[in-house]
């Protein structure tokens, strides 16, 4: 079959940044740069300047702000809207609201040839899940405006897409719900992991030693420091746990506007002694964080998937999160992980303790976790189900 040509957009150059859609873009393009001549177009972030080749994609920055989202957002769609007459491509596919501007452009101008669209987690529920939560802070009152904003324009991108593709059940269900999408026009592919960097380690003692740790119980958290992740109800799990397991380390790998919060709140805990703030980490270190820690956990309050629970579950992790979107399709309940009711700390610190208590239980999942990711969630399923998504939409 001869190459089609397909166009990726999404504000963050993902050879730069190292988030879930990121990753995704990352490795199912560099699966399928046999089958597809691709391009990925994104905002002129973190010193991305120049076009260039990565793992056999070309890479093309279009201008945007380098602030914060969603500044950044509007002015990268701005950019792709004023010049969509120079992309010229089989297919487009847009990631979250990073192709709002196209996919308006491509309608004003009649453009026929197929846009797809990848909802990771859908923004009007992230957005109803915040509001339920109430507005906390004047931030984040401007963030939830913002949310609904945006959402309506993710929501306008999918009616107007030939084929809308999400990572989960629960996104396809939501996405019918908020965004009267039809379901004939709906598909779903689950994200993936890489198992082959992410696994267990070969040597623990020596991965634990180069996250400045021994022999003492850890727990991982990897993610956004931001309210729809949940942290705070780690940390009131935390003034528990150490009630039993005084020398637990808990492990904070992400960036993100509630770090000073969240210090304070550990503080307050008197848990201080008890939390190590990592930062973000290049992926060579974050598996390694993922292969040598005891417990990995996700407190958030809206999930369409996770990718980091896959991570986790590759390197043979057990998982404890929250029964929240799409996580029970990511964790099996009692086999790979342990799910808890959404927003109890109490439940969520005694999940933590009842595995950090029992090694034979840790292995025992962590296990049944790898076998679990290695059969249905990889890199080469996610790409060889996009490329069916793509065939479809061109009809061969």
């Amino acid at each position: 079959m001869e190459k089609f040509r397909l166009a990726v957009f999404n504000t963050q150059p993902p050879q730069l940044y190292f988030g879930g859609v990121e990753r995704r873009i990352i490795e199912t393009t560099k699966r399928l740069h046999n089958q597809a001549d691709i391009t990925i177009y994104s905002g002129t972030k973190a010193g991305f300047k120049k076009p260039s080749q990565f793992n056999g994609v070309t890479l093309v920055p279009y201008h945007s702000t380098d602030w914060l989202y969603p500044l950044d957002n509007w002015s990268f769609n701005r950019s792709i809207s004023k010049k969509v007459n120079s992309i010229d491509a089989d297919i487009y596919e847009a990631h979250a609201v990073s192709g709002y501007g196209l996919s308006r452009a491509l309608k004003n101008q009649a453009v026929s040839k197929p846009l797809v669209h990848v909802v990771h987690g859908v923004l009007a529920d992230e957005y109803e899940q915040a509001r339920m939560a109430g507005y906390p802070s004047f931030r984040g009152r401007v963030a939830n405006y913002f949310m609904r904003r945006l959402a309506k324009l993710e929501e306008e991108t999918a009616q107007n897409a030939m084929r809308v593709v999400t990572i989960s059940n629960y996104s396809f269900g939501k996405i019918r719900q908020l965004y009267d999408v039809d379901a004939s026009k709906l598909r779903i592919v689950p994200n993936g992991v890489d198992q082959e960097k992410f696994k267990p380690a070969a040597d623990l003692l020596a991965a634990k030693q180069r996250l400045g740790l021994s022999k003492e119980p850890s727990v991982l958290f990897v993610g956004s420091l931001i309210p729809r992740k949940g942290l705070i109800f780690l940390v009131e799990a935390a003034k528990k746990i150490v009630k039993e397991h005084a020398e637990t380390k808990f492990l904070i790998v992400g960036e993100g506007p509630l770090k000073n919060k969240l210090l304070h709140a550990i503080e307050a805990a008197e848990v201080s002694g008890n939390f190590k703030f990592l930062g973000n980490l290049k992926e060579d270190a974050l598996a390694t964080a993922y292969s040598c820690t005891d417990v990995f956990v996700l407190p958030s309050i809206q999930e369409g998937q996770g990718i980091v629970l896959l991570e986790a579950e590759a390197s043979g992790e057990p998982v404890v999160a929250f029964d929240v979107g799409g996580v029970s399709e990511a964790v099996r309940h009692g086999e790979t992980g342990l799910l808890v009711k959404r927003g109890d700390s109490d439940e969520f610190a005694a999940a933590i303790t009842r595995l950090l208590s029992d090694r034979g239980l840790r292995e025992k999942m962590g296990l049944n976790a790898r076998k679990f990711v290695s059969e249905s969630f990889t890199w080469d399923i996610c790409a060889q189900k996009m490329l069916q998504v793509y065939r479809e939409v061109l009809g061969t």
